[in-house]
């Protein structure tokens, strides 16, 4: 995956990722997702800093887990539309990485 912030203005960076060959992982849309939702100050005093790293890592963790859900569950579609319209080939092939 390849990251670049581009700054243009006043305004705050803008952020372009790529991948190659591939779309993006769980892994890296949970992590643009944290991005987004919660910003651990460096200022913070280090108890709540902790505290505050420490949830944000269970929100990516549960975050993970139900995309990762979704995942399955739209395969499952796929699989079931490909499976109803005579693709038995490529409805399997839709499921081999689950």
């Amino acid at each position: 995956m390849i990251k670049q912030a581009l700054v243009t203005g006043p305004l705050s960076p803008v952020m372009v990722q790529t991948t190659s060959g591939r779309g993006f992982t769980v892994d890296e849309i949970a992590d643009r997702c944290m991005e987004r939702l919660m910003l651990v100050s460096r200022d913070a005093p280090p108890v709540i800093r902790d505290q505050a790293v420490a949830f944000k890592d269970s929100m990516r963790q549960a975050v993970v887990y139900f995309m990762a859900e979704a995942v399955k569950s739209d395969r499952t579609s796929i699989y079931n539309i490909l499976m109803n319209n005579g693709q038995p080939e490529a409805a399997n092939l839709i499921l081999k990485e689950l």
